[in-house]
């Protein structure tokens, strides 16, 4: 008989909404004390009056003490339920992309919390986050083989929030050969990747359509990428018929990805770099009177808890002022956020307070999301995360 996770009275509301997250103040320690579990233990979930609600996954040392995987009592986190959620994934995104460069699995929108999985072709990199999927990787290898049937998959367990979980970072290849180097395809536009030494899984496919919808704005235009990392919207802005493109980043090793890249697809003569802190070489641009037609704008999440919600707030509202005070008279304003604290209505509002302190006027054009292989699950708003705004700055009149 699998172990009894019981919660307190009413407290199944959020789960019978379509969440699926228990927080450790919803438990009731009294019929099921936590200390009795162990961590990545799977446990059927029951409300106060005894109905089952699903089984779930629980780490007793963490605030999100347990987290749903599946609502039928009687389905367990094994092999045969992961390949049946990897065949449910992967039907959107064949449905979806023509080419097999995608997020595969993202997390609880795919209902398989704490596991994502982004797509090379034939290499599939891999990160775990909680202990409940950590407990289950020899499983997680064999479902994406028989579903997916990959030359190599890399496990890039190196993310801080695994310590949260009481887990170890590590980097490490479980199956197959891994090269350092792997190539990838975006809106016709080819790019080189490192997913063994670069950041997260080696590339962001969450901002593929506002990318898309970037090109139509930079045909003839001299085009500025801040925060650039290996080029992904500055190649495509290159390739869609920008006369040149500066991309700037502090990591003179995502530099040498971005011209790699830049070679990939014939544009060495169109695109330059410039490697440093974004902050100081707005300075430096605007110091030496360098204008733009168009400004793209992709931050680090400036916002990872909520206590720095001031301060992120601050950075946002700053680098976009700085961004509009490089920008041509009647210029482009691309800007975007990662940060799941950020607001969507308070990004437009921080770039008009910038707009503001320059004195300028501000139109918005265009709101983007994230991709459609980074679905959003409704009950869980920390899933909708990207939100990118495209904006026409011009002089007051």
């Amino acid at each position: 008989m699998s172990a009894a996770l019981y919660l307190k009275k009413h407290e199944e509301k959020r789960l019978k909404g379509g969440h699926l997250w228990i927080y450790s103040n919803e438990i009731d320690s009294k019929r099921s004390p936590l200390k009795q579990f162990q961590p990545g233990q799977q446990v059927t979930v029951f409300s106060d009056a005894n109905k089952p609600l699903g089984n779930a996954y629980i780490n007793p040392q963490t605030l999100i003490s347990a987290r749903l995987f599946s609502r039928d009592a009687e389905m367990w986190l094994d092999r045969s339920l992961l390949v049946h959620r990897l065949k449910v994934a992967l039907s959107l995104r064949e449905r979806l992309f023509a080419k097999p460069f995608y997020r595969l699995i993202h997390g609880d929108s795919d209902n398989l919390p704490g596991l994502v999985v982004d797509r090379f072709a034939d290499y599939l990199v891999v990160q775990i986050t909680t202990a409940g999927m950590e407990a289950v990787r020899e499983a997680i290898i064999e479902a994406l083989d028989k579903v997916i049937k990959p030359q190599a998959i890399l496990f890039k367990n190196d993310v801080g929030v695994r310590q949260l979980e009481g887990l170890n970072q590590s980097v490490e290849v479980v199956m197959g050969e891994f090269p350092e180097q792997l190539e990838l395809e975006e809106n016709d536009t080819r790019f080189v990747v490192t997913p063994l030494t670069g950041q997260k899984t080696g590339w962001f496919y969450d901002h593929r359509m506002n990318r898309a919808r970037m090109m139509e704005y930079v045909s003839g235009k001299r085009v500025l990428d801040l925060f650039s990392y290996v080029g992904g919207w500055g190649i495509q802005a290159a390739r869609a018929g920008a006369e040149d493109v500066l991309c700037v980043d502090a990591s003179e090793g995502a530099l040498e990805q971005m011209h790699a890249s830049a070679s990939l697809n014939g544009l060495d003569e169109k695109v330059a770099s410039l490697q440093g802190d974004v902050f100081e070489a707005l300075k430096a641009l605007r110091a030496d009177r360098e204008r733009f037609d168009v400004v793209i704008l992709d931050p680090p999440a400036f916002i990872k808890r909520k206590k720095d919600m001031a301060k992120g707030e601050q950075a946002y509202e700053r680098v976009n002022r700085m961004a509009m005070q490089v920008l041509n008279k009647d210029g482009i304003l691309i800007s975007a956020s990662c940060s799941h604290h950020l607001h969507r209505d308070r990004l437009p509002e921080l770039m008009l307070k910038a707009a503001r302190h320059v004195d300028r006027d501000m139109q918005l054009l265009e709101e983007g999301h994230q991709g459609p292989d980074h679905p959003i699950h409704p009950a869980i708003p920390e899933t909708r995360y990207i939100k990118s705004f495209t904006a026409r700055v011009l002089p007051v009149r």
